[in-house]
């Protein structure tokens, strides 16, 4: 345990080090503030052991320093070592930032006890700290497990949905276009009595990392919307942008070549309805969800692996 020492008076220095040996810690002796700042910054001592009254700083002076030093979520013990003992000095140095009041002379028994003492707080300050970081990451390991599908490891419907409602009333407040691709793959239930429900997972799996992997921008989501369905949200995304990228990841899926056998295709694929629109407080949410699925049927019923644009009249 490395023990920073901060005392000018020569003999009660050398007094308080041998009695930090004996108690089996590291003595860091220093006899100016100025040095002990110095000191506290290179050694990050466990503990503080500071004079109140020093040749050029005062000890409240140096513990506000120090704590102004400490790294977020660090803390130092500092232990006042003084010959005044009245409550307002013993206040005063609390408000400093000090833990502890230790009155000269200093005796040996006293300090050990009192440096047991803050080893015991630190001892349960860590287990604290690092009981924290545990609960931490386990609630973000939950929170991650909440917004994924369990089979494909993409967003799930639950995300998506909350998700696609804040980029909706982003876009609503920014004048800003939001595009909204629902995709559907072809004869899925055709490939799964053909192939099987564990190849048909499979199939599932590798169509989510494709998706995945065509996404430029962060704010762009994939997510498992059920089934073999599938919704990507483009932010800031107008109609003709949104349909660039149906098309992209139209020919992802199609360059993936996983034989179907029970389509007309011969391979799997995709069939993509896009949707865009720049939302006013009239507008409502559903009716992008609506516009979408319209044109992903239309894309059904134009023989599949098809990328079909939302068009009022054509899917009213």
């Amino acid at each position: 345990m490395k023990i920073l020492i901060v005392e000018d008076a020569r003999a009660t220095l050398l007094v308080v080090s041998n009695y930090i040996k004996n108690f089996g810690g590291q003595p860091i002796p220093v006899s100016s503030g100025e040095q002990a700042i110095i000191a506290f910054a290179q050694e990050q001592p466990d503990l503080v052991l500071l004079d109140v009254v020093l040749p050029d700083i005062d000890g409240f002076e140096i513990a506000r320093q120090i704590r102004a030093l400490e790294k977020p979520g660090a803390w130092t013990p500092i232990i006042f070592l003084s010959a005044r003992n009245s409550d307002q000095d013993i206040e005063r140095g609390i408000s400093a930032g000090g833990d502890d009041y230790l009155c000269k002379p200093i005796s040996e028994a006293v300090l050990s006890a009192k440096i047991r003492a803050m080893q015991r707080i630190i001892q349960m300050r860590t287990s604290l700290v690092v009981l924290a970081r545990e609960l931490d990451s386990a609630n973000q390991e939950l929170k991650r497990l909440s917004a994924s599908d369990g089979l494909t490891g993409i967003a799930n419907r639950r995300f998506f949905d909350d998700y696609l409602s804040r980029e909706w009333r982003r876009a609503r407040r920014d004048n800003a276009s939001i595009a909204l691709l629902m995709c559907d793959v072809d004869n899925f239930k055709a490939y799964n009595d053909t192939y099987g429900h564990q190849a048909g997972d499979d199939c599932l799996r590798q169509i989510a990392q494709a998706l995945t992997k065509m996404m430029e921008r962060a704010s762009d989501v994939v997510a498992r919307y059920g089934g073999e369905e599938f919704a990507i949200i483009l932010p800031n995304t107008p109609l003709e942008g949104a349909a660039i990228v149906g098309e992209k990841i139209r020919l992802a899926i199609e360059a993936l070549s996983m034989p179907h056998a029970g389509s007309p295709q011969a391979f799997v694929s995709l069939s993509v309805g896009v949707a865009a629109v720049y939302p006013t407080h009239q507008d409502i949410l559903q009716t992008l969800i609506q516009s979408a699925d319209r044109a992903l049927y239309r894309a059904k019923s134009m023989g599949r692996n098809e990328v079909c644009r939302y068009n009022a009249e054509l899917d009213s």
